[in-house]
């Protein structure tokens, strides 16, 4: 993979969606945030550093948990979505929280700045994350908490998307992709060492944590309708495979989408799937 090609690419789509990224009315991101804070449990008076912030799922009710005496520092490579979460900072007064563009493949703070690491649908995504969460366990006071949200990744799903959707989008669609975007790569990619709850222990050992756990939970992605959800999607990272898509094929795998997800609804009621999300709490080796 041409990691810098990859960066640029990532950091170009999030900031064209960073406007209205997680602002169409779909929840999934902020749920999942704060579920995650939650796992991870900062304290009064701890510092806090969210890898992958966006615009602030689990900064601000980190913020919250750590109170006046505490500080938050959001990180992301998307220099757009710092800013969307430097003006909500602002309209909450949140004065703890500080906001910063940076890779975080390579986080540039001193050692032991830290107790607690967050990742929420983020790290696991840096280009060699294995090598990139041993960064962080430096960072980290002793005992300091890293904690990450990633897919639940299997052989015989689609990645990143929930279950449902392996059987919605056909693989025809996307044989024009890159190599490096074609589901059997991706799965090549993460399966590795994600999939298996036994292998990313073993991982993260690697990397200078101790203690993990692993718990799968289930997120309710809520939207309102099979359009609300498709237009959501070229917000976050799904973004990056309708960039890839041909014209044509792009405008057949919208309608197939919105079709067969507005048949998933009840009557009039919102779509909603159960999404499995895998969380992991990790403690720094002393």
């Amino acid at each position: 993979m041409d990691t810098s090609t990859y960066k640029s690419e990532v950091a170009a789509a999030f900031n064209s969606a960073a406007a209205s990224y997680d602002r169409l009315g779909v929840e999934f991101f902020t749920p999942m945030g704060r579920r995650l804070v939650e796992r991870a449990a900062p304290g009064e008076g701890e510092r806090v550093l969210d890898v992958g912030c966006g615009r602030g799922a689990c900064v601000f009710p980190a913020a919250e948990r750590v109170g006046p005496t505490g500080r938050v520092v959001g990180i992301d490579v998307a220099e757009a979505m710092i800013e969307e979460a430097a003006k909500e900072a602002a309209l909450r007064g949140a004065g703890t929280v500080e906001l910063r563009v940076m890779d975080g493949e390579h986080p540039d703070f001193e050692p032991g700045s830290f107790d607690v690491v967050l990742g929420s649908y983020s790290v696991i995504f840096l280009p060699d994350a294995p090598s990139a969460l041993a960064r962080y366990a430096p960072l980290l006071s002793p005992g300091g908490r890293l904690a990450f949200t990633s897919p639940v990744f299997s052989e015989d799903t689609f990645p990143f998307l929930p279950p449902v959707f392996t059987e919605l989008i056909p693989r025809e669609l996307l044989l024009d992709l890159p190599p490096q975007w074609q589901p059997e790569r991706l799965s090549q990619r993460f399966n590795s060492w994600l999939a298996d709850p036994a292998d990313l222990a073993r991982t993260l050992e690697g990397a200078g944590f101790q203690d993990v756990s692993v718990v799968d939970e289930s997120v309710q992605l809520v939207a309102e309708s099979g359009l609300a959800w498709v237009d959501w999607s070229h917000t976050q990272g799904m973004r990056l495979l309708w960039n890839h898509l041909a014209n044509d094929k792009r405008q057949q795998l919208r309608d197939r989408l919105i079709t067969s997800l507005d048949a998933m609804r009840e009557g009039d009621g919102p779509l909603t799937i159960d999404t499995p999300v895998r969380y992991v709490t990790a403690t720094a080796d002393a």
